[in-house]
C-alpha cells in the first residue's frame, strides 16, 4: 500500500507539472537578469482629433445614463493594460472548449459581456474574434442582442458558452456574439466589453459573470478591487502600457495602506454602483450640492473622465480663476490657465478622496496656455445617477466594489501602487490561470472538482488511494 501510495504521488506531482508548465506564467526576473524593454510610440493626436474624441466620450455617457432602467479560490487576478494614456483599460477573458482568450473593456458601468464574433463585418475586423465553430461548448440562444452607445452600436445574438478569467469560470455564461458594428468602434486588440455591475442593470438580462461566481459563493471574500495605473502625464508613454489589476475574491493589501472606507448602496438598490457624493472641495473651498439622490453617482471604470450636472461642474470651476466654458464639439468641458494645480476632494460618506491635477488636467489647448479640464456636465435625468465617476478619480483610489452587503469601498494607494504609475514595462500577456472554481451562470451551484484535465486526473488518484 505504502509502495503504491508513493508511486501514485510521483505520478501526481509529474501530472501536475505537465499542466502547469502548459499554463501562461508571468516573467518574473531573478537577480542578475537583464530584460529589453522596448515601449510602443504614442499616436499623436492633433487638435482636431482631441476635440471629436471629447464629443464622443461626452455623447457615449449622455446616451450610456441617459434613460435605462462551494470551492473557493482567494487569489483570482487578471492583469490590466492601460491603452490609449488612460482613455480606457482592458483585460483578458477566455471564451469556449478549448478556451481562447480575448482582451475586454473592463466597465462597472454596465452588465453585458459581448464579444466580436468571427463573422463580423469589417468594422471589426483584425481584433481575433470569436470562432464559434470551434467551440465543443458553444450554443447560440436564437435571440438579438444590440448595444447602443453614443458612438454607435453594436449588433448581433445572444448565444451561451463556458467563460474564464482570473482563475474562475462559468459554464453557460450568456453573452452577446456581435456580428456588426459602427465604424471604428472596436480599436486593436480589443475583441469586447465586460460589465461588471448588477444583473438588473443588464440589456440582455443575463446573469453577469461576476455576479454568478459571487452569489454561487466561489469566493473567500464576496467583492472584486480595482487599481488602475497613471500615464496621462507620460510623455514616453506609448500607446499601450500595464493598467493595474483586477482581482476578484480578494483584495490585494500590497496595493493600499490603511482601512478601506465602505459605504453601501443607497437603499440596497442594486443596478450600478452607486454612492452619495456627501461633499466635495476645490481648491480647498467647499462645492454647494443637493443631498441624496440628487448627488448619487455611479462609479464606472468604463468612463475615462467625469461626468455630472451642469449646475455642479459650473460650481466646480467657479473655483478656479479664469476658466471659461468651452463650445462646439468642446461643449459641457471648461477650460482653464494650464498652470493652476486642481485639486478635487470628493467624499461619499467617510473620508475625503483627492484627484491627482495630473489627472484633473485633461487636454491642452494648442497655441495657448489652457487646457480642459477632466470634469464635464451632461444632461441628466432622475431615472440614472447625476455624477458618473471614471477613471480620472479611480486613478487614485484602491476601488473594492462587494456583493454583500452591496457597497463600494476605498482606500488610499499605498507606495506599491503608486510606483506602478508611469513605469517603462512590458505589457501583461493573458492572465486567465486555471480554473479553480466553477458554477453555472444562474449561480445555483458549485462544483469541487472542475473540469480541468489536472484537477480531474488527481481527484481519480487521490479517491484510488483513499479507498484502496
Amino acid at each position: 500500500m505504502l509502495t503504491r501510495t508513493i508511486w501514485l504521488g510521483l505520478l501526481i506531482l509529474l501530472y501536475l507539472s505537465v499542466e502547469v508548465l502548459g499554463v501562461p506564467q508571468p516573467v518574473v526576473s531573478t537577480a542578475g537578469q537583464s530584460i529589453d524593454l522596448r515601449r510602443r510610440s504614442r499616436s499623436v493626436r492633433n487638435a482636431t482629433e482631441w476635440a471629436q474624441w471629447a464629443e464622443i466620450q461626452r455623447d457615449t455617457v449622455i446616451a450610456k445614463y441617459g434613460t435605462q432602467p462551494n470551492e473557493k479560490r482567494s487569489a483570482g487576478e487578471n492583469l490590466l493594460v492601460n491603452q490609449n494614456c488612460d482613455v480606457g483599460y482592458y483585460g483578458s477573458l477566455a471564451i469556449g472548449t478549448p478556451p481562447f482568450p480575448f482582451d475586454v473593456l473592463l466597465d462597472t458601468g454596465s452588465s453585458d459581456l459581448w464579444i466580436a464574433s468571427s463573422t463580423c463585418e469589417l468594422t471589426c475586423a483584425g481584433t481575433g474574434n470569436f470562432d464559434s465553430a470551434k467551440s465543443s461548448t458553444f450554443k447560440s440562444l436564437e435571440h438579438n442582442f444590440e448595444i447602443t452607445y453614443g458612438s454607435g452600436k453594436a449588433i448581433g445574438t445572444l448565444a451561451e458558452d463556458v467563460v474564464q478569467m482570473a482563475g474562475f469560470s462559468v459554464m453557460n455564461q450568456q453573452f452577446g456574439s456581435v456580428t456588426s458594428t459602427s465604424s471604428n468602434f472596436l480599436r486593436n486588440p480589443i475583441t469586447g466589453l465586460i460589465g461588471l455591475a448588477w444583473q438588473s442593470l443588464s440589456s440582455s438580462g443575463a446573469m453577469p459573470f461576476w455576479q454568478a461566481l459571487a452569489g454561487g459563493g466561489s469566493w473567500d471574500s464576496p467583492l472584486m478591487a480595482v487599481q488602475l495605473t497613471r500615464y496621462i502625464n507620460d510623455t514616453l508613454a506609448g500607446d499601450l502600457e500595464p493598467g493595474g489589476s483586477l482581482t476578484m475574491g480578494y483584495v490585494n493589501e500590497s496595493l493600499y495602506t490603511g482601512n478601506i472606507d465602505y459605504q453601501n448602496i443607497p437603499n440596497g438598490q442594486v443596478s450600478y454602483w452607486v454612492q452619495e457624493i456627501t461633499s466635495m472641495t476645490v481648491q480647498g473651498k467647499s462645492v454647494s450640492l443637493p443631498h441624496g439622490s440628487a448627488s448619487y453617482a455611479t462609479i464606472d471604470t468604463g468612463t475615462t473622465l467625469v461626468a455630472g450636472p451642469a449646475s455642479g461642474i459650473a460650481a466646480i470651476y467657479a473655483q478656479i480663476p479664469d476658466s471659461s466654458p468651452g463650445t462646439g464639439q468642446w461643449e459641457g468641458y471648461y477650460s482653464y490657465p494650464c498652470t493652476s494645480e486642481v485639486t478635487v476632494e470628493i467624499s461619499f460618506g467617510g473620508p475625503s478622496w483627492a484627484i491627482s491635477p495630473a489627472d484633473f488636467q485633461f487636454q491642452p489647448i494648442d497655441s495657448s496656455n489652457y487646457c480642459y479640464g477632466a470634469f464635464y456636465s451632461i444632461p441628466t435625468s432622475s431615472s440614472t445617477p447625476q455624477w458618473i465617476i471614471g477613471d480620472t478619480f479611480l486613478k487614485n483610489v484602491y476601488a473594492v466594489f462587494r456583493y454583500n452587503p452591496p457597497s463600494v469601498g476605498f482606500a488610499a494607494l499605498s507606495e506599491t501602487a503608486l510606483a506602478m504609475n508611469g513605469v517603462n514595462a512590458d505589457i501583461p500577456t493573458a492572465t486567465l490561470g486555471a480554473s479553480a472554481a466553477s458554477v453555472t451562470a444562474n449561480a445555483a451551484s458549485t462544483t469541487t472538482c472542475t473540469s480541468s484535465t489536472a484537477t480531474l486526473f488527481i481527484c481519480a488518484l487521490l479517491s484510488f488511494v483513499m479507498f484502496s
